[in-house]
């Protein structure tokens, strides 16, 4: 094994590699951003101190993931950092890891903060770094909304040197004068893009300007829309970007397939697919909060353990659902897309999409749920004649043509989905099924090569 080194080209430095390591990757034998797994480098090699090292180890995590890798050098080195990586890759570590080193001890007052778009994603976040910081002294705050006032009081007036926070309940916080940024050193907006789709970028804005000018910027966003790069242009200094995989990708262990079915016999098929398929934990997403409410219904009466998780429901039932859903008392979560992107839910078998997103990013965001950290999984997509277009789009945004299957032993409606199937085919006579993979082909009948 050759010495530490520079892989020119990876953009990662100090990372011990072989010749023949170098050349996999240069021959895309191994992909540059998996070069970590030839040669894993444990997390008290990247420059970080005893405590948090074993706040690391005490948390499971033997060796950091490629984001954890390249980020957590930037960040010591305080160089701001753009972050682009799928789900499950580990990036709460990556940006709050180097920034619990450069603060080390508790001081009483604010010096890093972190936005979050929902209230769940600011909860996992302070805990995750509670989890971190269990070794050292430091005092962590998360403020969101949905909830009182008084235990945030108490954080704050206790001296939080890491404040996790969605934007509105800051900005009360701010107004009220319980809350301080004016010695924030470090400052994480995270899921940058989804709070520009929940409309939050004035509320940013306005949390920015009452940061210190000097300080440090990371930003971690899933896409770069002209509004986050303006974003970029004005608070950030010369960053650094980090993009591990492709933006567009969905996760590689992944299987996904689409089964067209017609409208009113989506909650029929869905029923159908879940008696046919083995499963451990499923995710379905529906498009309205009304909609994943019927859906549950219609789950429970078909004797499935169900939770629910969308903004109506009360922080305290979110919070339920969660919970349950994690420990195993709940098969089923039905949720909107306020699921689909950053709350840390593991060993997710399957993801079933009920109504095909509107948007090509959530595709990719709601089958991110399975799959996660190496792991496979399945991800079904119910489509309905009308889902046509938004179907074709998410085609486009992946680059690849999804599998169209039917599901044996369901007894059909026509929709002209079948005849979409035959005309791509170019099969002149009657469509039939032909079973593969514990599905149906739709298409001619003949059996796919594999």
């Amino acid at each position: 094994m050759v010495c530490a080194q520079s892989i020119e080209g990876l953009g990662i430095v100090g990372f011990p590699v072989s010749p023949s390591e170098k050349g996999a990757v240069s021959l895309g034998i191994v992909p540059r951003e998996e070069v970590w797994l030839l040669w894993p480098m444990p997390f008290s090699k990247l420059g970080l101190s005893h405590p948090l090292v074993e706040g690391v180890r005490a948390m499971g995590y033997i060796v950091p993931t490629p984001i954890q890798l390249r980020a957590i050098p930037l960040i010591l080195s305080l160089r701001d950092v753009i972050g682009s990586a799928q789900t499950g890759t580990g990036k709460t570590a990556a940006f709050a890891l180097p920034i619990l080193e450069h603060l080390k001890t508790t001081t009483g007052r604010t010096r890093a903060l972190v936005l979050e778009p929902t209230r769940e994603l600011a909860a996992q976040v302070e805990t995750a770094i509670r989890d971190f910081a269990r070794f050292t002294t430091m005092r962590v705050a998360v403020l969101y909304g949905g909830v009182g006032y008084g235990k945030q009081n108490d954080a704050l007036r206790a001296g939080a040197d890491i404040i996790v926070a969605t934007p509105g309940r800051l900005l009360d916080q701010l107004g009220r004068g319980t809350a301080r940024l004016d010695q924030v050193k470090f400052l994480v907006l995270d899921e940058a893009d989804r709070m520009l789709d929940m409309g939050f970028l004035p509320d940013v804005r306005r949390i920015v300007e009452r940061c210190p000018r000097e300080r440090h910027t990371s930003l971690f966003s899933a896409t770069i829309p002209p509004q986050i790069e303006t974003l970029i242009q004005w608070a950030m200094r010369n960053p650094e970007t980090i993009q591990i995989g492709a933006r567009r990708s969905p996760a590689e262990t992944v299987k996904h397939v689409v089964y067209p079915v017609a409208t009113d016999q989506k909650s029929a098929l869905l029923l159908a697919l879940l008696e046919q398929v083995h499963f451990d934990s499923v995710i379905v997403f529906c498009r309205t909060k009304h909609g994943a409410d019927r859906v549950a219904h219609t789950l429970k009466r078909g004797n499935h353990s169900v939770c629910v998780l969308h903004s109506n429901r009360t922080q305290r039932e979110r919070e339920q659902s969660l919970r349950g859903f994690r420990d195993g008392r709940y098969e089923l979560l039905v949720a909107t897309d306020i699921a689909a992107r950053g709350l840390d839910i593991q060993d997710v078998s399957h993801v079933v999409n009920y109504d095909v997103p509107q948007h090509p990013e959530d595709y990719v965001h709601r089958i991110g749920r399975t799959g996660r950290a190496q792991a496979t999984g399945d991800a079904f997509t119910i489509m309905v004649a009308e889902d046509r277009a938004h179907m074709a789009a998410i085609e486009r945004f992946i680059g690849q043509k999804i599998e169209r299957v039917k599901l044996d032993r369901f007894n059909y409606n026509y929709t002209s989905l079948f005849d979409d199937a035959r005309e791509n085919t170019g099969f002149p006579g009657k469509i039939k099924a032909v079973r593969l993979s514990g599905g149906y082909y739709c298409g001619p009948a003949r059996r796919r090569k594999r």
